[in-house]
């Protein structure tokens, strides 16, 4: 009997179904991107979105989040394309084509059958019926007009919309990294659908190294801050939201602080000092932790030369990167500020490296601090 309850259980396990993130974008409030007349973003529109998945996949779900939306969200007509793009698969909720998910909540969809290879690209296309603010934060859509998908010929936007994860079927479950932080690892500044962030290209490294073993999930949020709420919730208290409530979680990159320790608008007041910054980055820590998650710091870039450069952030910035590097409070680090810094002036990026902004990377910046990572850190096993 010992002996058939053993094969059982090995029989149920060779067959069991993984469920796991593979591709993500984090909530955030609405930006009101549209005019101060007109805020609203979408009505009576169809919005496709395509989204290269991070692992091979035998099937997928679609998590909708309206948990910081401020009116229950209606969509419609949910269908998604994989690799092969002839064929389209209507998503169901419940076996619902229309549903409305109330504030606060989210919505997983029925399972679909889809057969896609690791960064294979998937388009889904949902429909508006009435006034809509999304509030998941900004990624590269393509918009159209009553019912019908908008096509390859309609212009790249980038708007906020309603999908924050999707969720792969596999067999296996792979290693899960995610990036965590502000626009310069949603990558803002990169060339918008070229996917060249940092998070993508590390991706790429991964997989070339360590084929199928790795996901990288980007929830990066632009203007996004440690301590305190701005544009979007502090990264404190995002936390169980865009980290804790994904399943399968294994390592998280924190690139979180540019945004606290720079001051407001006005120098006379300054930006959170460093002494704040590192209780926030150790309780950070603590509750990763806490989870069975390995928490890897990433050094805060260089930014003289920028709008709101100064001493005091200056000095701030020195002092946590050297916590990052040397205090022990994190599993790991990914030195950035050494990949991008000018070697004659570190306070300021390296020629080529960044924006006009002197804050933000361009194209080639990113792939510098991709380029930075030591891929052993996460396990990856170079066959």
């Amino acid at each position: 009997m010992a002996a058939a309850l053993v094969a059982a259980a090995g029989a149920t396990t060779a067959s069991a179904q993984v469920w796991t993130p593979v591709w993500t974008a984090s909530p955030a409030p609405d930006r009101k991107d549209g005019t101060p007349e007109a805020p609203v973003q979408f009505e009576g529109q169809t919005v496709r979105q395509d989204m290269r998945l991070g692992a091979s996949v035998r099937g997928i779900r679609l998590r909708i989040s309206n948990e910081l939306g401020d009116a229950p969200l209606r969509v419609a007509d949910m269908r998604v394309s994989g690799p092969d793009e002839a064929a389209t698969t209507p998503v169901l909720f419940d076996g619902r084509s229309e549903v409305v998910i109330p504030v606060g909540s989210v919505l997983v969809s029925d399972p679909v059958a889809l057969q896609a290879p690791a960064f294979s690209q998937v388009s889904v296309s949902l429909r508006f019926p009435e006034a809509t603010r999304p509030a998941v934060r900004r990624t590269v859509v393509r918009i159209g007009q009553g019912e019908a998908t908008p096509g390859d010929e309609v212009a790249l936007d980038y708007r906020q919309n309603v999908i924050s994860a999707v969720y792969g079927e596999r067999e296996t479950a792979p290693i899960v990294v995610v990036a965590f932080g502000d626009s310069i690892t949603e990558g803002a500044t990169a060339t918008l659908g070229a996917e060249r962030d940092w998070p993508s290209v590390l991706a790429r490294r991964f997989e070339a190294t360590c084929p199928g073993q790795v996901v990288v999930l980007n929830q990066g949020i632009s203007g996004n801050k440690l301590l305190d709420h701005g544009r979007s919730h502090s990264g404190l208290a995002r936390l169980d939201r865009d980290i804790l409530a994904l399943p399968q979680v294994n390592y998280v990159i924190v690139l979180e602080g540019i945004n606290d320790i720079r001051h407001g608008g006005d120098p006379a007041k300054p930006g959170r000092n460093a002494a704040d910054m590192i209780q926030g980055y150790r309780q950070l820590v603590a509750r990763l932790h806490d989870h069975g998650v390995k928490a890897v710091a990433g050094t805060l870039t260089p930014f003289k030369g920028s709008e709101r450069y100064d001493a005091p952030s200056s000095e701030a910035r020195r002092t946590l990167n050297a916590f990052m590097r040397d205090g022990g409070a994190f599993d790991g680090v990914v030195d950035f500020d050494a990949a991008v810094r000018d070697p004659a002036d570190p306070e300021a990026f390296r020629a080529g490296a960044a924006r006009d902004d002197k804050l933000h990377p361009n194209d080639e910046g990113y792939r510098m601090m991709a380029e930075a990572v030591d891929l052993s850190l996460f396990g990856c096993d170079a066959r």
